[in-house]
């Protein structure tokens, strides 16, 4: 039987960009510099040595999402009228004549009583037994959908689709569930013709929901002028739509261009002001703001909206990574002792990462707490052998509380890291005569 007027309720199925600490995209912005090196005549007292930027450990856009966003699996199926399913369907099967039923009305009953796996199951037996009945197939393909088997209803969807064009007699809820069902399991090169179709129908307003499918599926098949088109048409349909918003930030930044980036983040936060991605995105961008900025004064002001943007985010979420950012931030704003004071929730665990112990040592050190800024500096060096960073700072700090001898092996190390850093040979003589 066919689905007839079955409206899906797709409005908020969003695929939100996540972890912006997993794979895949390629978009990337500078990393942000909190801190420069001074390179400065050295004389024989310790001096401050700014340490040379360091490269942020993940790019501005972070990789794609993996997990499949989340979906209303309770969408109302509305105003159903059972029909005959679609072809002509034998009666009997078997030499022994026994009765073999293609009719799907059951199954169908069990879809719209939300007992999807036993309509699935059923809906695959009828179409195993009778694989010209695009009915089954659809039931089979829209129950897989709300089990979140994506996979398994796009090619069930598709086998209907194949089979309604067969006898002409296409339906746009197969193309919209089968649409929806690629996007959700990756599959962009598949879902873009059908989303093309779905926001181009004449007499239907376009959906934000499918504006945004159809911008993501041309972003992921490189069609970036594309999908900023779409994602535009989204939020013009949806002022709201933080994933579009979030998704024109990230195209922003792919063109170097912070401020629409600054600006989309702000208004996806807004929008959805628990959208953990937007958030971390957003005080990167102000980090980075900062950092590339000719205006001190304005530099400064762009710390201070990245601790504001970090602070949201850490009450969030307080994972190392987003409680670094945060500490990154208040570095930037010279707020070292609050900056350790964050920082100190996340160093202590023993696989705090070598970046974040660099940070919390940084932040130690400015505030002229040595003890405890060697103490990360030394585990961030053990973890992080080649960064040059950590040498610079470490060794000011060795310098400062006057153990030449630790710091002369540690400006040893560093120059067979950097053979061609200058000031690590300079630091090296420098420290020599009271190294004995």
């Amino acid at each position: 039987m066919t689905l007839k007027k079955v409206l899906l309720s797709f409005a908020n199925r969003k695929l939100l960009i996540a972890s912006f600490g997993a794979t895949a995209l390629t978009l990337a912005v500078g990393a942000s510099t909190l801190l420069t090196p001074d390179v400065s005549a050295q004389t024989t007292r310790p001096r401050r040595v700014r340490p040379a930027p360091t490269p942020t450990p993940d790019t501005l856009l972070g990789p794609a999402p993996k997990s499949s966003p989340a979906t209303n699996r309770n969408s109302p199926l509305l105003d159903v009228k059972p029909a005959r399913p679609v072809g002509s369907a034998p009666s009997s099967s078997g030499s022994s004549g026994s009765s073999s039923s293609t009719d799907t009305t059951h199954a169908f009953q069990l879809l719209q009583q939300k007992q999807y796996a036993a309509a699935a199951s059923e809906a695959k037996q009828i179409a195993a037994a009778d694989p010209s009945n695009s009915e089954a197939w659809k039931i089979a393909g829209f129950s897989e959908f709300y089990l979140k088997q994506y996979a398994d209803a796009s090619k069930d969807l598709q086998k209907a689709l194949d089979l309604q064009r067969a006898a002409k007699q296409e339906d746009f809820h197969t193309v919209d569930a089968l649409a929806e069902s690629y996007v959700l399991s990756e599959k962009y090169e598949e879902a873009l013709p059908l989303l093309v179709s779905a926001t181009s129908r004449t007499t239907d307003k376009a959906d934000s929901s499918f504006l945004y499918y159809r911008g993501l599926a041309e972003f992921k098949t490189g069609k970036a002028a594309d999908a900023e088109r779409s994602f535009n048409a989204a939020v013009k349909a949806n002022p709201k739509d933080a994933a579009s918003l979030m998704m024109l930030a990230q195209i922003a930044l792919g063109k170097k261009d912070l401020d629409t980036a600054i600006s989309m983040l702000n208004r996806a936060t807004v929008a959805d002001p628990r959208q953990v991605a937007a958030w971390s995105l957003l005080t990167r961008a102000y980090l980075s703001r900062a950092a590339t900025s000719t205006d001190q004064t304005k530099a400064n002001a762009d710390y201070l909206s990245a601790i504001r943007a970090g602070e949201t985010l850490t009450r969030l979420r307080s994972d190392e990574d987003s409680v670094s950012l945060y500490g990154r931030a208040l570095i930037g704003a010279q707020q070292y002792p609050r900056a350790a004071l964050a920082l100190e929730k996340v160093v202590a665990n023993p696989d705090a990462s070598g970046t974040t112990l660099y940070l919390y040592g940084v932040a130690q050190s400015r505030a002229n707490v040595f003890p405890k800024a060697i103490a990360a500096l030394e585990r961030a060096l053990a973890k992080s052998p080649n960064d040059v960073n950590v040498y610079r700072e470490l060794g000011y700090d060795y310098e400062k509380t006057k153990q030449y001898p630790k710091a002369f092996a540690l400006y040893q190390k560093a120059v067979a890291v950097a053979p061609n850093d200058q000031d690590f040979k300079d630091s090296l003589e420098r420290v020599r005569p009271f190294a004995n």
